[in-house]
């Protein structure tokens, strides 16, 4: 059960009512996760702000990463948004399902799967094999320096949604 009542456009500041016109506008609804950070005035400005910035990964990168991660992290929201959003990207169930466990056919998925779940599972103590397997796949420092930037973004989004409980608004994702 939620431990934060989804507030209503109404209930939240002019600057979050804002947003929540944008996330419609653009998304179609808001998501319940984005409506709970409107409790806070600048959290979900903030994060929105921080998860919509600019990197060198593409989006379907950031899709591996997202649920990579959020399967170490145990996040039923964010496999449940990102399964959602990997299919949007042209990711089938199979490639899903490989992401969330750190693998993929693609050799250049697979490494940023591997080193992602790595950085969520050792908190940054990679090993220098992972490393090196992520730059042989053909990334680069400045993809590394975003890969750290992205597993810290879903990260939050995972650890917010764990400790709120926020019911979910996408297709429940499949266990595995």
């Amino acid at each position: 059960m939620s431990k934060l009542i989804i507030p209503k456009k109404g209930e939240v500041s002019t600057a979050n009512q804002a947003i929540f016109d944008n996330l419609e506008k653009a998304v179609g609804f808001v998501p319940n996760i984005y409506a709970a950070m409107a409790h806070s005035e600048n959290g979900l400005g903030n994060y929105l702000q921080y998860s919509g910035g600019k990197t060198s990964l593409s989006n379907k990168e950031k899709e591996v990463v997202d649920l990579a991660v959020s399967q170490v992290n145990g996040c039923q929201y964010c496999l449940a948004a990102h399964t959602a959003m990997g299919k949007m990207n042209g990711f089938n169930d199979t490639e899903i399902k490989d992401f969330r466990q750190g693998t993929a056919e693609n050799s250049k998925y697979n490494a940023l799967a591997k080193l992602a779940q790595s950085i969520a599972i050792n908190r940054g103590k990679a090993t220098d094999a992972e490393v090196d397997s992520f730059y042989e796949a053909g990334y680069t420092k400045e993809n590394l320096v975003d890969l750290v930037l992205a597993v810290g973004i879903i990260s939050t989004t995972n650890f917010f949604h764990n400790l709120t409980d926020v019911a979910i608004d996408f297709p429940v994702a499949q266990e595995i």
